[in-house]
């Protein structure tokens, strides 16, 4: 569906750099997986968009996957133009569950899979975060994840224009966020935006416009690791 206005016009009506930054010694390989094993008390800030689509709600799984590297960095994907739901928008690889999946990590998996040739085998799930549900009606459950090195990636052209990575450490950290406002229908709407300043697959600078539904997924994952 086609959005009737341009997010990244719209004016920053606020920036939460009064929120701490997770810590870096936080974002490593052992305090994450303990922080998975040992689940802290937290609520997730934003859990539910206001709907803009009548139609059932459907379940679908994300994967947010972790590269280990010099830096701890997030995998994500720009869908191409032409899909139906969220077209040309920053995602996580993920979509709709379907009946043969045993569950929501299983959805995840092979939605990367489909979608960027991750083999679940490279996988090392860490747990998920509690469902977030789009505007579109989707149920999402974000699982987590390290992608053990070793992986290739191969996107499906149909669905995926491109792949790239931006360090968790600049995700976690609030003041990166910032807040917009827009008016659709008569309905006030509000979302978060990520910018990310980062190279193209061609090795020229661009502006990553991280933003709506893949933005409030990680600040929920900011509130998990921050609790």
């Amino acid at each position: 569906m086609a959005l009737s206005f341009d997010p990244q016009a719209l004016p920053v009506i606020g920036i939460d750099d009064h929120l701490p930054a997770v810590l870096d010694a936080e974002l490593q390989d052992v305090a994450l997986r303990r922080r998975f094993t040992t689940l802290p008390v937290w609520t997730p800030e934003i859990t539910v968009e206001r709907r803009f689509i009548e139609r059932p709600p459907a379940d679908a799984s994300v994967l947010v996957p972790l590269v280990q590297g010099e830096q701890i960095s997030v995998l994500l994907t720009q869908r191409t133009d032409h899909l139906t739901d969220h077209p040309g928008q920053i995602s996580f690889p993920g979509g709709r569950a379907e009946t043969y999946d045993a569950d929501a990590v299983a959805t995840a998996l092979r939605e990367a899979q489909e979608e960027i040739g991750l083999e679940p085998a490279y996988v090392d799930v860490l747990g998920t975060l509690p469902t977030y549900t789009t505007g579109t009606g989707f149920v999402v459950t974000p699982v987590v994840g390290f992608v053990k090195p070793g992986y290739t990636l191969v996107a499906d052209p149909f669905e995926v224009a491109e792949v790239f990575e931006v360090p968790l450490a600049f995700l976690m950290n609030p003041a990166n966020h910032r807040r917009h406002a827009v008016e659709v229908g008569g309905v006030r709407r509000e979302f978060l935006s990520m910018p990310f300043d980062g190279i193209d697959g061609e090795g020229k600078p661009r502006r990553y416009f991280i933003w709506g539904a893949t933005a409030a997924m990680l600040r929920n994952l900011y509130r998990f690791l921050a609790a």
